[in-house]
Formats: C-alpha cells, sequence, structure tokens
C-alpha cells in the first residue's frame, strides 16, 4: 500500500460507493488522507440514555433503529420517528414537519443525538433533535479518547465508513514510509508545524483537543502555502517578458484628466501613479485594480489608455501603440465604448467595439460626433494595421483573427467572471507581452486578495467621487411593507425608476421538500403589477431569457419604457441606468453581503440619492448581524472584512467560488498566516524559480490538486 495506490485496488467497495467517493474526489489512498474532518464532536459531552431527564439539553450516542415516516394523529402534520439505544436504555426520537429525516439515515445506524427531552404520557423522548452519523468506536464508553472526527459525506459515504478505512491505512506502516512531506523541514520548525505523518493522525484520531488545533494549522498552511507558491511563480514568470515601456510626462496626463466631468480622487491619482510606474519598467505590468461600483475604475483605466494611445512604439515615429479592453457581456462592452467616446471625442483617437452582434467604429465620418456600424473584416484590417487605438469587446476579443500590431495594455473588467484561460489568450498571444490591468467591483478581503492574486500587484479604490450621496439602506420587516412601497412610490412619481431583486426566476413548488421558498422574479412582478404599482410599466430580466431579449429589456429599462425591473442577481454587473435611483432586494438573507452591496451598488450612478430596500423575514441573530453590517458599513471592504469574520467553517459557501477548502478559509482569516505563507514563497521563488532543490515541492505543483481555480 501506498499514497497513490486506489482505493478500489486495496478495499473491497460496491460500485455505488465508488461513484460516491469520486462524487467526494477521492480515488486513491493519499486522496482520503487529505479528506480532512470539517469539525469534531466530544464523546465526554454524552449522557447516557438512563441518566436523562425532561427539560435537559442532552447529547446521546446509540444505534437507531424503527425509523419511519407517518403523520400527527390530529393535525396530520408530516413527522418522522425511531428509536435510539445505548445499552442503558432506548428513546424515541419524534421530528414535526421533517419527515424526510428518516430517508437520511440508515437503519441501524450509530448516530450521535442532541437536543430537547420532553415528556408525553410519562415516557420521554427527543422533540427535533439533531442528528448525525457517528463512528461506532465512539459509541462504546470504553473508547480510548474522547473527540471523533465528522468528515463532508455524501449519499453513500458515511463518516463512520471514511473514519474506519483511515484507521485501516493507519495500520499499514507502508504508507508512512512511502508519504513524504512537500513543506521542507526548516519552514515546519520556524513556526511550530508538525510534520506531514505526526498532522495526520492528530487531525484524524486526535487525542485531545490540541492535537486537531495543531494538525489543522498545519494543514491550512500548507493550503495558503501551496497557492502563494503557485502564484509567485507564475509572477516571477510572467516578469521574464519585455512588454512596451510607456513614458508619460504628468503635465500631459492633467491634460486629460481636467476634462472629466468630475474631480479625480486621491485614490484614483494614486491608482493611475502606479500604473505609469509600472509602464516604465520594461517588464508587463500585472495589477489589479479593486474598487466599489461606482468609485471610477472606468475613469482609471480611460487615463491609462490614453497613455497608451499617444506613444509610439519605441524607436518608431509613426504608428500608436494599442489598447484591448474585454468585458464580460454585450451590454457592458457596449457601456464602456459609450464612456471611451466621451472621454476621448476631442482627440483624434481610433475606437472601435467588437461583439458576436457586430462591429462599430468612432469617429465617424458619416457621423462625426458619433459611431457608425463597420463589417468585421475592415474593422479587423484596421486592427492588424495598427490603425485602431482602442479595441473594446467581449470573448470576440480573444478569437484567433483578431491579431494586434502593437498591443501594449490589455484591461479585463470584472475580470471574476473570465477563466484563467480567457484572460491569458487576451496576453500571451502576442510577442511583447502587453501590460495587464484587471479589474473588480467584487469587494474581497484583503487576506484573500493576496492569496488568491498573489501574482498581482494590487490597487485600492477605496473612496467615492466627490458630491455622490451615500445611498440609504434600510431593513424592511413584513410589518413595514406597506410603508416602504409607499416610500417608494413617491420616488416613482418624481420620475425614479426601481429595481426589484428575487432570489428565485419561477415560484417553488411547496409539495416538494427542501425547495427554497422565496419570491420568484415572474410572480413578483405579476403581484407588483396586480396589486401594488398598477400604474408603472414593469419588465422582468433572468439568466434564462435569450441574449437578445435581455439586452432589449436593459435597454428598454435604461430608455425609460420600463418603470420597474424586476431581476435575479444577474443585474449585480450590468449597465448603468443613472434614472434607477431605488433598489428593493427580496429574501435578503439568501444572498451574500458582498453580493447585497454589489446589488445596491447599481442605484448609486449619479448625484440623485439612492435608496436600497432590504426586505427579509429573518432578521435576528446572525442574519440580523450582517443585514445591520450592510446598513453601517462604509464601503464594500469593510464588508467583505466583517463577512470574512462572520463564517465560520462548514458555513464557508463564498469559499467553493475561490476553489478553497473550509480548512483554506479559516486559515485567509488570519492575516499573519497568509503574510507569513507569502514572503516564505516569495522568497523560495526568488531564489530558487525552478524549485530544483525542491523536487517534491515542485511535483506538488505540477499536480492539477495543487491548481487553485480562479473562476
Amino acid at each position: 500500500m501506498n499514497p497513490e495506490s486506489k482505493l478500489v485496488d486495496i478495499f473491497r467497495i460496491p460500485e455505488l460507493q465508488e461513484k460516491a467517493l469520486k462524487r467526494l474526489r477521492i480515488t486513491s489512498i493519499k486522496d482520503l488522507l487529505y479528506h480532512l474532518p470539517v469539525r469534531y464532536g466530544d464523546r465526554a459531552q454524552v449522557t447516557s440514555i438512563a441518566g436523562l431527564r425532561r427539560g435537559d439539553i442532552s447529547v446521546i450516542f446509540g444505534r437507531i433503529s424503527g425509523l419511519k415516516t407517518t403523520k400527527a394523529f390530529r393535525k396530520k402534520i408530516p413527522m418522522a420517528e425511531g428509536v435510539v439505544e445505548d445499552g442503558t436504555g432506548k428513546i424515541k426520537i419524534v421530528w414535526f414537519h421533517q419527515a424526510y429525516l428518516a430517508k437520511m439515515i440508515a437503519e441501524g445506524a450509530n448516530v450521535r443525538v442532541e437536543g430537547k427531552i420532553s415528556e408525553r404520557h410519562g415516557q420521554l423522548y427527543f422533540s427535533n433533535p439533531k442528528i448525525e452519523n457517528a463512528p461506532d468506536l465512539f459509541t462504546q464508553t470504553n473508547s480510548t479518547h474522547s473527540l471523533y472526527p465528522i468528515y463532508p459525506e455524501t449519499r453513500g459515504i458515511s463518516s463512520n465508513w471514511i473514519y474506519h478505512k483511515i484507521q485501516n491505512i493507519f495500520m499499514s506502516k507502508t504508507v508512512f514510509d512511502t508519504l513524504l512531506d512537500s513543506i521542507p523541514e526548516n519552514i515546519l520548525e520556524a513556526y511550530n508545524l508538525p510534520d506531514l505523518r505526526t498532522s495526520l493522525i492528530y487531525i484524524h484520531t486526535p487525542k485531545k483537543e490540541g492535537h486537531a488545533l495543531a494538525a489543522r494549522k498545519r494543514f491550512a498552511f500548507e493550503e495558503i502555502f501551496f497557492i502563494q507558491l503557485e502564484r509567485q511563480r507564475a509572477r516571477h514568470a510572467f516578469k521574464k517578458h519585455h512588454a512596451f515601456i510607456i513614458e508619460k510626462h504628468k503635465e500631459e496626463m492633467e491634460k486629460f484628466i481636467e476634462r472629466f466631468p468630475f474631480a479625480v480622487t486621491a485614490a484614483q491619482r494614486k491608482s493611475l501613479e502606479h500604473i505609469l510606474a509600472d509602464f516604465k519598467k520594461g517588464h508587463p505590468m500585472s495589477r489589479l485594480l479593486e474598487g466599489d461600483v461606482g468609485s471610477g475604475k472606468t475613469a482609471v483605466a480611460a487615463a491609462a489608455v490614453y497613455a497608451v494611445a499617444t506613444s509610439r512604439p519605441k524607436g518608431q515615429n509613426f504608428g500608436m501603440l494599442q489598447s484591448a479592453y474585454m468585458a464580460p457581456t454585450e451590454i457592458l462592452a457596449q457601456q464602456h465604448f459609450e464612456s471611451f467616446i466621451k472621454y476621448f471625442q476631442h482627440l483624434s483617437i481610433n475606437i472601435a467595439l467588437i461583439t458576436g452582434s457586430g462591429c462599430r467604429k468612432f469617429p465617424s465620418k458619416i457621423n462625426p460626433d458619433g459611431w457608425t456600424n463597420i463589417s468585421r473584416s475592415q474593422l479587423l484590417k484596421w486592427v492588424a494595421s495598427g490603425e485602431m487605438a482602442v479595441l473594446i469587446g467581449t470573448h470576440a476579443l480573444i478569437q484567433k483573427s483578431v491579431k494586434f500590431k502593437h498591443l501594449a495594455l490589455a484591461i479585463v473588467d470584472e475580470q471574476h467572471r473570465f477563466g484563467t484561460a480567457q484572460r491569458q489568450k487576451l496576453v500571451h498571444k502576442h510577442e511583447i507581452i502587453p501590460h495587464l490591468l484587471s479589474m473588480t467591483a467584487t469587494p474581497i478581503p484583503r487576506t484573500l486578495a493576496l492569496t488568491l492574486y498573489g501574482d498581482l500587484d494590487l490597487s485600492l479604490l477605496d473612496e467615492m467621487p466627490a458630491g455622490r450621496k451615500r445611498i440609504i439602506t434600510e431593513i424592511i420587516v413584513p410589518e413595514k411593507r406597506r410603508e416602504a412601497y409607499e416610500q417608494i412610490r413617491q420616488e416613482l412619481m418624481a420620475g425614479r425608476q426601481l429595481y426589484v431583486i428575487c432570489p428565485r426566476i419561477n415560484e417553488p413548488d411547496p409539495a416538494k421538500e427542501l425547495t427554497v421558498q422565496a419570491k420568484s422574479v415572474k410572480e413578483e412582478a405579476k403581484r407588483l403589477k396586480q396589486e401594488i404599482f398598477l400604474e408603472y410599466e414593469i419588465g422582468i430580466l433572468h439568466s434564462k431569457m435569450r441574449p437578445t431579449e435581455k439586452e432589449k429589456v436593459m435597454l428598454d429599462f435604461k430608455d425609460k419604457k420600463i418603470d420597474i425591473l424586476v431581476a435575479t442577481s444577474m443585474v449585480e454587473v450590468g449597465v448603468n441606468v443613472e434614472n434607477a435611483s431605488l433598489i428593493v432586494i427580496e429574501g435578503a438573507e439568501r444572498f451574500g453581503l458582498a453580493q447585497l452591496h454589489q446589488l445596491r451598488g447599481r442605484v448609486i450612478r449619479s448625484n440623485h440619492q439612492a435608496y436600497c430596500y432590504v426586505f427579509t423575514n429573518n432578521h435576528g441573530g446572525k442574519t440580523g448581524d450582517r443585514l445591520k453590517a450592510l446598513m453601517t458599513a462604509k464601503n464594500g471592504f469593510e464588508l467583505a472584512e466583517f463577512d470574512l469574520a462572520q463564517r465560520g467553517a462548514g458555513e464557508l459557501a463564498g469559499g467553493k467560488q475561490w476553489g478553497l477548502s473550509d480548512l483554506g478559509m479559516e486559515a485567509i482569516k488570519n492575516i499573519k498566516m497568509v503574510e507569513v505563507a507569502r514572503a516564505e514563497a516569495i522568497k523560495l521563488i526568488e531564489h530558487d524559480p525552478e524549485l530544483s532543490a525542491f523536487p517534491l515541492m515542485k511535483e506538488r505543483l505540477n499536480t492539477s490538486a495543487a491548481k487553485i481555480h480562479f473562476e
């Protein structure tokens, strides 16, 4: 048995379990050993069934039987029941309104039950308790240690199964003989981290809490360290390329910036200084510009494009350098095209738009103040000859037919919406690598940004343009709805427009158990038209509509043909509608804080007073704290930090989009750990970019398991 051995070759595993293991991405011995517990139960906190008393909240272990679904005799409430036995006695378990629970636990399984003890007709029973599978070793009172691991499970694979298979692996000493630690010994010693063998034993079979914590610290460090290594290696490789050197005098840039219809913020000036300094270095810039919706990222991008479009390739006295600007949707690409026309209309700079729907060019001989449609073939000729200084587009930019003569700057807007491969296509298909400016309005905690974007330099736009009024956010409970609608009506009467955001597209099926019961776009649009805002035009927008339908709805909304747009969260990145100063978010508890913040950012595009009404049925506990933070936080960065601090292991759905495990997300909360891992990675790559002295580390980095997904 060795770490790379397939589980099916070592253990007898039925086909259904094999499929279940694949769902958990477990095929080898090593995969199973790295399938780490999400938390631990404590056998020491357990009460025997014989010692249970009415009114207590207790934990028991035992074997469950007699599972069945039924209905309450009088009220016909769906319910499930079963009996748990532990050697000292037996007790009935009843779940009201949760009949499905009887189907989720296997008959005869060893379980942990936690809940309140009730009494009926002189008999004790558990009423609606928490229940989970538990390794049978821990149902015995003579257990040698009290902590037991609870693993991520799937249908067919329980924590009990995982625990016992890992015990079998531990009994084979050959696994530890061949399982080598990829973290250098000096790093482990410097930060007091246990080696791999000790960590695996500690994390799967801890004798005390300190063992589990030490092992989790080591594996958390390991995950962040290898992400940092990969990012730093990519950064080092990128900087080996040559790039166009662009030097612009401050006075020339100031003349361009002075024409902006608003005063530039200090954060915008600082970010532009970073970009102009990078342009002079001779190797490609790799920078992330992060800022809230409305903080002025496009203006910074326009200034960077101006510096490029008014510079010649070194050694030439003809031709100008080119810029490419990639946006995730046609609507956004068109919006940026129109914005750039406003920024550059006083200059003789050619700007073009390329999307799946067609091509446009500015300036136009037919329409001197506007754009004209042109053929794709003509546009591609002008791009290839260098006559087109700025090309804005969607994925169409990265097609093979699009060839630039002197591409010096590539800008990727809402960069998280593009895959790594797509961004690389835009940058790496040129002999001289262009400078890369990535932009995002997604608030990312500093530790997460340092980890995920370790290959990028970071510039923050953490202030809003002068004159922009702060959005008024109100949490609306059911009894305050009517009052909120009246306030909204006053704004609509004044000529403003409204977004209404719903978590679902269609109405949920009430007969289906576990269905998310939440407002739907289609039904809410009907309700608002029939009951609340009869006199206003209402449109709908959701992801299942055809692209042409979506575009028509958004343009109709922008042209004020639609007063109220009922939509899913897909509008979080969308066209600017300056007249839309109101947003209602239904079922706010179902959205993450960062998403809520981006959604309300839709209505701070002008100097009108903007309002965000957060409608919720659940405003207590953690949910209440989150929604209050939405009201009080000064900006998205503050909210992102709050969101990260609030989330615990097992509750980190947001981590999945980054490709981080729960353990990795725990580590992200620890700024010291992130900085230490980053510093060690930088040091290693600077001294040994190929990691020749660390073959194990190099091998680990080259495996797909070490790679983080940024999509």
